[in-house]
C-alpha cells in the first residue's frame, strides 16, 4: 500500500512543490509515516498554520513539503493555508480503495472492505487475507466476507472450520473470535451463514445456544429422529468430533451438555443394542456397559451380540477411557462361549494333555485376561455381577471339573510319565543339547511359573515381530511342581534327589542346584568342552549391544533366569496381582528375545520350571483338602504337596515314591487330589503350584527362530458396493471387507475412509478405521459404513467422485491412497448457500 501511495505522491511532486494530504477518516497515519520521498520534507498541521506558512514561504522557499492533517479539510473560512493549497495540489487517499487495490479483488466487491474497515486496521490480518485471496480469488462480496470470518477466528478453510475454532474457544471459556467478528461488523453475516448452512434459527442467536443445539441435533439425527438442525450440521459434528485436534474441546463440551440435555435420563428408555457406534456423550458408553454387564449376568444376551457390540464400541471416542471394561466384557464372553462348547471327558492321560494344549488352555487364558482387565479398569464394583458369574463358572464348571476328570486318569499311574510327551528332566539332553550336537549355539530362557497358556500368548507376541517365528510344544513338569525341582530338572542332571532336611533343596550330580552360580556349575557338566553361562534376566538386559555380542562369541550355551510371575504370585501380599505379572512377563520375554537376537543368538528356547493354579476370589472352606497328611516324618508341607518319609496315602491325596517320580533317595510325596489345597499357616491360597493339576504340570517349550526375510504384513481390505456405482442422495452406504483374519504375521491395518472429488476435495465425513478382525468367519470381517455428503459435494454434481481408503505414511501426518472406488455423483437437487 505504501508503495502505491508513494508513487502517486511522486507524480504530484513532479509538478508541485507543495502537496496537502487530509486524513478525513483518521486512518492514514500509519501510511503517512511510512512514506519516504527524496527531497520532500513531511510536516503536519496541528494548530501551527502560521509557523508552517512562514517556514514554507520565507525560510525554505524552494523545499518541497508534504503537508499532512489528521482529520477532514477545514472549512474555507477556517483554512489559514487556503491560499497555498489553492496554488498547489491536494492528495486524496481513500483507504478502502487502497485496500481493495492491495487485495487485488474486483472493485465491485469493495463493500466487503468499506463495511468492515476495522478488520483492515491490522496489518497481520490484512496479510493473511491477501494470502488466502491469492490462493483462491473471491467470486463475490460474500466470498470476501467468508475469508474475513476465517481470518478473524484463525480457521483454515470454510465455515465448518470457523465453527470448529469457535467451539474450541467456547470449551476454553474464550470469546476472542466472536468479539472480533462483532468489532469488524460481521456478526449478522456470520449468523446468516450459520442459518443457511446448518438450519439454525433464533431471534437472538448465541454461539453457546448453537453449540448446545448442535449436540442435541447430532444426537437425535444419529438415532434417526427429527432434529432442529439439518444433515449438514450432523456432518460438521462428526468431522469435529473425530478430529484429534479438537478432542479436548469435544470432551469438555460433551461433558458440559450431557446433563443439561438430560442424556442419562433419555438413555434409560433406550435399548443399548440400538446405539451402535453413537458416541456423542460419554454417558452412552456408560449406559451400554451397565446394560451389557447386567444382561450377561442375567444371561439374556448372546455371545455373538456381546462381541458385536464391543467390536462396534471400538469406534467410540470414549473407547480409550473404557477400553479395559470392554476388554473384560469381551474376554468374559469368549470364556463363556468356549466353556459352553467344551467337553472335559478323557479316556487317558495322553488325551487329557492333548485336549488341554489344543483348546482347554484357552479357558485359563480368557479367565486370566478377564481378571486382568477388570483390575486395570478400576471398576470392580461395576463388574461385580459379571465377575461372580465368571469366577463361579471358572472355578466350578472348568477348573474343578477338568481336574477331577484328570485326577481319574493320573490316579492309576505307577510312575510320573505320560506317553508321547517329553519329561522336564530330559529337556537339556533332548532339546537344549540338540543344538550343540549340530555345533550351534543356544540360549535357554527359564521363566519361573510360565504357565502354558501364558506362553501361548507370548508365542503370538513373538510371532508379531518381523522375521521372528516360534512354535510351542508341551512338556511334563517334574513332580512336585515347584521351583527348586523344576529348575534342577531343566539342567543337565544325574541322580536328582530331594535333600531330607525340610528345605526342599534338590541335588544333581550330588551337588546343590539352588542359585545362579550353582546352576552354572551343573550346566558345565552337560557337554565336555562347552563354554556355558548362567545369568539373571536383569543382568543380561543391562548389557550393552557389544557386550551381548561378546557373550555370544565366548559361550556356546546360555541359560537366562526370568522371574516375574512367581515373584508376585508366591507372596500372600501380592498374589492378587498375578494377572498383571503375567502381562509383564510376556512383555519381558518379548524384549529378551529381541535383545538375544541382536546379540546374534538365533536359537532360543523358552520354558518354565512349573505352572500354577490361580483363582482370583478368596477360597471357600470346601476348596481345602479334608485329608491331613500323615506318615513317619513330614519334611515339607506346602499348599499343593507334602514331602516326607513313610507317608501314608489317603482318599484325598495321591502318593508317589522317589522312584515313581524319577528321583533317587527314599523320599515320599503326597499330592492333593484335583485342585484341593492343604492348610498352611501364613501362605497364600489363590496362586499355588506343586501339585499335579493340568495347569501346574503341563509346561511350555517355546522354540524361537529368526528368519532371513521380512514375514510380517498387514491384512488387506476391499471395498464392496452393491448396485450401481451411483450416488444420488445425501448419503451412501458401502461395506468394507477384511480379506484375511488377523494373525501374528498378518497385523491390523488402520485406514481413513472418505469420499473425494477428482481434485482431492473431501466431500463427505471421514471415518478412522482399524481392521483387526481375527474371526475365520468372513461375515464377521465385514464393516458396513454410511457416508454423509457435505454441501461441498454440490460443486461436483454430475462428476466422478471417489471413495478412498487412505493410510498414514509411517508415523507422519501424511496419507497415501490404499484403495479407491469410482462413483458418479448425480443428485437431482443441490443447494446454493450464497445470498
Amino acid at each position: 500500500m505504501s508503495d502505491r501511495i508513494g508513487a502517486s505522491l511522486k507524480r504530484l511532486f513532479d509538478e508541485h512543490r507543495l502537496v496537502f494530504w487530509y486524513d478525513a477518516d483518521r486512518d492514514m497515519r500509519e501510511a503517512f509515516e511510512a512514506v519516504e520521498l527524496p527531497d520532500v520534507e513531511k510536516v503536519e498541521i496541528a494548530n501551527n498554520e502560521f509557523g508552517l506558512k512562514y517556514r514554507i514561504l520565507k525560510q525554505e522557499p524552494k523545499q518541497k513539503f508534504l503537508v499532512f492533517k489528521e482529520g477532514p479539510e477545514p472549512e474555507m473560512k477556517d483554512n489559514w493555508l487556503l491560499d497555498l493549497q489553492l496554488a498547489t495540489a491536494v492528495f486524496k487517499a481513500d483507504q478502502a480503495a487502497i485496500w481493495v487495490s492491495e487485495l487485488g479483488i474486483p472493485r465491485q466487491y469493495d463493500a466487503a472492505v468499506r463495511e468492515h474497515l476495522e478488520f483492515y486496521r491490522s496489518q497481520k490480518r490484512l496479510d493473511r487475507l491477501k494470502e488466502i485471496e491469492r490462493q483462491k480469488p473471491s467470486q463475490s462480496t460474500n466470498d470476501v466476507r467468508r475469508k474475513i470470518l476465517t481470518v478473524c477466528t484463525g480457521a483454515e478453510g470454510e465455515l465448518d472450520t470457523v465453527i470448529e475454532r469457535l467451539l474450541d474457544d467456547l470449551a476454553e471459556g474464550k470469546e476472542d473470535g466472536l468479539r472480533l467478528l462483532d468489532r469488524v461488523g460481521l456478526t449478522d453475516f456470520f449468523w446468516k451463514e450459520v442459518s443457511n448452512t446448518y438450519g439454525y434459527q433464533s431471534d437472538a442467536p448465541d454461539f453457546e445456544d448453537f453449540a448446545i443445539t448442535l449436540f442435541q441435533s447430532a444426537y437425535h439425527r444419529a438415532l434417526g429422529e427429527d432434529s432442529k438442525l439439518n444433515a449438514e450440521a450432523l456432518l460438521l459434528f462428526r468431522r469435529w468430533k473425530n478430529n484429534r485436534l479438537w478432542s479436548n474441546a469435544f470432551e469438555a463440551l460433551s461433558q458440559r451438555y450431557q446433563d443439561l440435555l438430560k442424556v442419562p435420563e433419555d438413555l434409560l428408555d433406550r435399548d443399548y443394542r440400538t446405539l451402535g457406534t453413537i458416541d456423542h456423550f460419554e454417558e452412552i458408553d456408560r449406559h451400554i456397559i451397565r446394560s451389557l454387564v447386567s444382561a450377561m449376568a442375567e444371561q439374556s444376551v448372546t455371545s455373538a451380540e456381546v462381541l458385536k457390540i464391543t467390536r462396534q464400541r471400538r469406534q467410540s471416542h470414549w473407547y480409550a477411557t473404557y477400553q479395559d471394561i470392554y476388554q473384560a466384557i469381551g474376554y468374559a464372553t469368549e470364556f463363556q462361549q468356549a466353556l459352553s462348547t467344551a467337553n472335559f471327558g478323557m479316556t487317558s492321560p495322553e488325551e487329557g494333555v492333548k485336549k488341554y494344549v489344543s483348546s482347554w488352555f484357552r479357558l485359563d487364558q480368557f479367565y486370566r485376561k478377564f481378571v486382568y482387565h477388570m483390575q486395570k479398569s478400576g471398576q470392580s464394583s461395576l463388574l461385580a455381577d459379571l465377575f461372580d458369574l465368571v469366577e463361579n463358572r471358572y472355578s466350578t464348571s472348568f477348573l474343578l471339573a477338568v481336574n477331577d476328570a484328570w485326577q481319574d486318569q493320573i490316579a492309576p499311574l505307577k510312575e510320573w510319565k505320560i506317553k508321547g510327551y517329553p519329561s522336564q528332566r530330559d529337556f537339556y539332553r533332548d532339546q537344549a543339547a540338540e543344538f550343540r550336537r549340530r555345533d550351534q549355539k543356544v540360549a535357554v530362557i527359564i521363566s519361573d511359573a510360565l504357565r502354558f497358556e501364558v506362553a501361548e500368548e507370548c508365542l503370538r507376541e513373538i510371532r508379531k515381530l518381523n522375521r521372528f517365528d516360534a512354535e510351542l510344544k508341551p512338556m511334563l513338569s517334574s513332580l512336585p511342581s515347584y521351583t527348586q525341582l523344576g529348575m534342577a530338572a531343566l539342567l543337565p542332571n544325574k541322580d536328582l534327589s530331594l535333600v531330607p532336611d525340610g528345605s526342599g533343596t534338590v541335588l544333581s550330580f550330588g551337588e546343590p542346584t539352588q542359585g545362579t552360580a550353582n546352576r552354572q556349575k551343573i550346566l558345565a557338566k552337560g557337554r565336555d568342552g562347552d563354554r556355558v553361562k548362567a545369568m539373571k534376566n536383569e543382568d543380561f538386559m543391562a548389557l550393552r549391544t557389544d557386550e551381548g555380542k561378546e557373550l555370544f562369541r565366548d559361550h556356546d550355551t546360555l541359560y537366562i533366569y526370568h522371574n516375574r510371575i512367581d515373584a508376585v504370585g508366591d507372596k500372600l501380599q501380592t498374589e492378587d496381582r498375578l494377572p498383571e505379572a503375567a502381562e509383564g512377563a510376556i512383555e519381558d520375554l518379548t524384549k529378551l528375545v529381541r535383545k538375544l537376537s541382536s546379540a546374534n543368538f538365533s536359537n532360543i528356547l523358552i520354558t518354565a520350571d512349573h505352572g500354577f493354579i490361580y483363582q482370583h476370589r478368596a477360597l471357600d472352606e470346601s476348596d481345602f483338602s479334608v485329608a491331613e497328611p500323615a506318615g513317619d516324618e513330614i519334611l515339607v508341607r506346602n499348599r499343593r504337596f507334602v514331602i516326607g518319609r513313610g507317608l501314608k496315602e489317603n482318599s484325598g491325596m495321591k502318593k508317589f515314591s522317589s522312584q515313581d517320580l524319577g528321583l533317587t533317595g527314599e523320599i515320599d510325596v503326597l499330592v492333593p487330589n484335583s485342585i484341593n489345597r492343604l492348610r498352611v499357616k501364613g501362605a497364600g491360597s489363590r496362586f499355588v503350584h506343586g501339585g499335579a493339576s493340568l495347569q501346574e504340570v503341563i509346561i511350555p517349550v517355546l522354540r524361537v527362530g529368526k528368519q532371513r526375510e521380512a514375514d510380517v504384513d498387514q491384512v488387506e481390505v476391499r471395498i464392496i458396493v452393491s448396485g450401481r456405482n451411483l450416488i444420488s442422495s445425501g448419503q451412501t452406504a458401502i461395506t468394507l471387507y477384511q480379506e484375511q483374519p488377523m494373525s501374528e504375521k498378518r497385523q491390523p491395518r488402520q485406514l481413513l475412509a472418505g469420499i473425494y472429488s477428482a481434485d482431492g476435495t473431501l466431500i463427505s465425513d471421514a471415518h478412522e478405521l482399524v481392521f483387526d478382525f481375527a474371526s475365520e468367519n468372513p461375515r464377521e470381517r465385514e464393516l458396513p459404513l454410511k457416508f454423509l455428503l457435505s454441501r461441498a459435494a454440490d460443486a461436483f454434481n454430475n462428476q466422478d467422485v471417489f471413495l478412498k481408503l487412505r493410510q498414514r505414511v509411517g508415523k507422519t501426518s501424511h496419507y497415501e491412497d490404499y484403495a479407491s472406488h469410482r462413483f458418479q455423483l448425480r443428485r437431482g437437487l443441490t443447494t446454493d448457500f450464497d445470498f
